[in-house]
């Protein structure tokens, strides 16, 4: 109909430009906020045929039994789609595209939901018209020339005559809309394997209502992993208000958890930010990134200190303080030294963000094997001093170190360390490749330092060329 001819009918009529791409994102946002019904939810995007309805994608399998059935189901989701201002209609059937064809189709006049019955699609998909197959309207125009109108008219034909005049699709679309060829929809947000829901007769939306209401949602979802013998990692929490929109909070942690507690206490330094705008009604919790998690094997001690309620199960850890010191900084803000296969002190560990191989063990591409002490302090790069010795192979009397000159009352050593053999490949990498004897040496005001001499004595001219450094600080 022309715009002219629609004003002529509608003097009021109401007239704004469109905007595709508005209305598209927009149809992104209402795809989110069905969350709250499936986590399988994607906005439906141009077919090959350059079919677009402007409808949403729900994978519900499972979920009709939170909302009292399928019909049940659909019929809240029509109804809360209204109260935000839109007309919709829904059905829900065997394949994605038994659905598409019914909801635009196969829907009886005045009715706005429909559930195909299970195994019936064919019968279902029958007497639509076979526009209902999502073909373009090309096709629709030459199946009808031939006497095709409805969609079972193609059921039973002979499938080449129909390929070399049609193409390929033809015969795949029917095939999806009867199941016989799978049609996967990629969800537009990943779905957690593991997930809990709550939803509330009366919106929510008062700091400790929502407190409490994720208390009992990661309750729940720390069930489900303690069933499946999994730990979450990454936790992501959806907040669904009464006005279309939604909220996300996302926590990690360092290691596989399942302690409602202790995610809980991450949660809440967030929920602050949480804008309950006219209310909440409904809240999702789910495990984005799981791991496997066994039982641990507690201690005698502390199995008594447990049963004489000597201690609680949020009881401050080290795992429990850096994985709040991570959600609230960030998670590269928060380091710790995870050791490798090197003798070498300034290669032997490595300064990583906490929690990035998921081990709160310590373990990782290498294991402390070191049983000597370290300096507190290790520089990155040793400083070159100058220090007299009696003998080449003695410990120093006395070094310069930064225009200041410290004499030794005590020293102990030597500790010979070689370099890794997989870079001893050419004697002119210099430096790197000589082996070190370190003392640790401490001057008479006190202060105790770590210090080396590269090289090993073999003679005058080698004895000219050995060269002495400060590496580290004692405490």
């Amino acid at each position: 109909m022309l715009l002219a001819d629609a004003r002529a009918l509608a003097p009021d009529l109401q007239v704004h430009e469109a905007s595709p791409g508005d209305d598209l994102k927009f149809l992104a946002q209402l795809a989110d906020w069905c969350g709250q019904y499936s986590p399988w939810t994607a906005p439906e995007v141009t077919g090959e045929a350059g079919e677009s309805g402007y409808g949403i994608w729900l994978d519900v399998t499972g979920c009709g039994h939170l909302f009292g059935g399928e019909e049940a189901l659909l019929a809240n989701l029509v109804e809360r789609v209204g109260e935000l201002g839109f007309m919709a209609r829904a059905a829900m059937a065997d394949t994605p595209g038994a659905a598409w064809a019914t909801v635009r189709y196969g829907l009886p006049l005045g009715e706005a939901i429909l559930v195909t019955k299970p195994g019936k699609v064919r019968d279902v998909l029958r007497r639509l018209p076979v526009a209902a197959l999502r073909f373009s309207p090309e096709i629709c125009v030459g199946l009808e020339r031939l006497g095709l109108r409805q969609a079972g008219d193609l059921f039973d034909l002979p499938r080449g005559p129909l390929v070399a005049r049609f193409g390929d699709i033809l015969i795949r679309r029917v095939d999806q809309a009867l199941g016989r060829q799978p049609e996967p929809i990629s969800p537009q947000n990943p779905p957690p394997k593991y997930r809990a829901r709550l939803s509330f007769a009366e919106p929510i939306g008062k700091p400790e209502d929502l407190e409490e209401a994720a208390r009992r949602l990661l309750k729940l979802l720390c069930q489900q992993l303690e069933q499946a013998g999994r730990g979450l990692r990454r936790l992501e929490v959806s907040f669904f208000r009464v006005d279309g929109s939604l909220t996300r909070l996302g926590i990690g942690t360092s290691g596989a958890t399942r302690n409602a507690t202790h995610l809980l206490r991450l949660l809440k330094e967030h929920l602050t930010s949480v804008d309950a705008g006219f209310g909440i009604e409904t809240i999702t919790a789910g495990a984005l990134r799981d791991a496997e998690l066994e039982a641990d094997q507690l201690k005698l001690a502390d199995v008594s200190r447990r049963t004489f309620k000597q201690v609680h199960a949020g009881e401050e850890t080290m795992e429990t303080l850096t994985d709040r010191l991570a959600n609230r900084l960030g998670r590269r803000s928060v380091r710790r030294l995870r050791p490798r296969n090197s003798y070498m002190p300034e290669k032997a560990v490595r300064n990583v963000p906490y929690g990035e191989f998921g081990n709160r063990n310590g373990a990782g591409d290498g294991q402390w094997f070191i049983n000597r002490r370290r300096p507190l302090s290790l520089f990155e790069r040793p400083e070159p001093i100058d220090v007299i010795a009696p003998v080449p192979d003695d410990p120093p009397v006395m070094f310069r170190w930064r225009r200041i000159v410290h004499h030794i009352a005590v020293s102990d050593g030597p500790e010979r360390i070689a370099p890794d053999w997989w870079e001893m490949t050419s004697p002119d990498l210099g430096e790197e490749v000589q082996s070190r004897d370190y003392y640790q040496v401490e001057d008479t005001a006190g202060d105790r330092f770590w210090v080396y001499r590269s090289g090993v004595y073999r003679g005058v001219e080698s004895a000219a060329n050995a060269q002495w450094y400060l590496h580290g600080l004692f405490a």
